[in-house]
């Protein structure tokens, strides 16, 4: 049975917000963890029970966002049901690959997710994902040009709040954002999540762009036949076409594909130097989603008859078929084509 919607508060009149399990402990769940806990009354859940007592200890995430303390009213669990216990709504933070995990824990709740991608072996969308695990609840996509650090901070960002249930969609944008964190209802939860998911892998590409020293032009040009790309699939997909000229679309491919906090395009950068994607992965750190993701956007764009230039040759690369600057050299040698 799904849990009833929580009224939504009004502001000024004894406001007690939600009850809200985030479900991921890495930075994005830390970073939201902070801008809600002002509003809203927080469970934060790692998988290890030792990054919670550490994090208790030291009242900040060192391993994930360090140097943002973390206030003592948001409650850290390592006990998934602990988290969840009393929650109005979960906040899942984990990669693409936890989704699924996460989404049976938290069935009977309304659930958002902030992970980008396609599912490993199924190349599902989140929400296709959502659906397959939990039918009709109230669900969507937290998606956007978003930092997890710059949030953490405090300082201005606008998001996409996305869900094929309008009102559960406008519901949440009202209840959840803040005087630094705007967000945005839309219905349009294919583009969205098309959106977030292959910017990332446009982010390797432009990471390898930059990496060669190609100049602004070349960085220019392929952001902009990047977004005709993601565009092409997400409409092949049942996308609206306007969704990419929004925060999911052109604002998040602009902030990832040139904003030096994005994994994605250090992840490009160490491949134009010839670094092997082993120890790249190891020395990041965290999760770069768009290396799984080129994959699995290859697989569904060539079962559905896209063509994606961009997302095969970054596909090449990471498989070592060929070295960063050949992709470059193919990519520019194409046919002539009409834009």
């Amino acid at each position: 049975m799904i849990a009833p919607h929580p009224p939504t508060p009004t502001p000024g009149r004894g406001c007690v917000g939600m009850n809200i399990a985030i479900l991921g402990a890495g930075a994005w769940g830390t970073a939201l963890a902070l801008s809600f806990a002002p509003r809203h009354r927080i469970a934060l859940w790692t998988f290890e029970a030792d990054h919670a007592a550490a994090m208790r200890a030291a009242g900040e995430n060192m391993r994930f966002l360090p140097g943002h303390a973390l206030p003592a009213e948001i409650s850290i669990e390592s006990d998934i049901a602990a988290a969840l216990t009393g929650a109005q709504l979960a906040i899942i933070a984990t990669p693409v690959a936890g989704l699924r995990a996460m989404l049976t824990a938290a069935a009977g709740l309304p659930v958002l997710w902030v992970c980008k991608g396609l599912e490993a072996g199924t190349g599902l969308l989140p929400h296709q994902v959502a659906t397959e695990v939990a039918g009709d609840a109230r669900c969507g996509a937290l998606t956007g040009p978003s930092f997890a650090e710059e949030v953490a901070k405090g300082l201005p960002t606008a998001i996409t709040l996305a869900s094929r249930d309008a009102v559960f969609a406008r519901d949440m944008a009202r209840e959840l954002r803040g005087p630094r964190l705007r967000l945005y209802a839309n219905d349009d939860i294919v583009g969205a999540e098309v959106g977030g998911a292959v910017k990332n892998v446009l982010a390797i590409a432009t990471g390898i762009c930059d990496g060669l020293g190609l100049g602004l032009n070349a960085r220019a040009a392929l952001m902009t036949r990047g977004l005709t790309e993601i565009t092409r699939f997400g409409v092949a997909l049942g996308a609206k076409r306007e969704t990419f000229m929004g925060l999911a679309g052109m604002g998040d491919l602009i902030l990832t594909c040139t904003g030096d906090l994005s994994r994605n395009r250090r992840v490009g950068l160490a491949l134009a130097s010839g670094r092997p994607m082993e120890a790249i992965t190891r020395e990041l750190g965290h999760v770069a989603e768009g290396v799984m993701t080129a994959r699995e956007v290859a697989r569904r764009a060539e079962s559905i008859g896209v063509d994606m230039p961009i997302t095969a040759a970054v596909c090449a690369v990471l498989d070592g078929r060929i070295d960063a600057r050949q992709a470059v050299d193919a990519l520019m040698n194409r046919d002539p084509k009409t834009e």
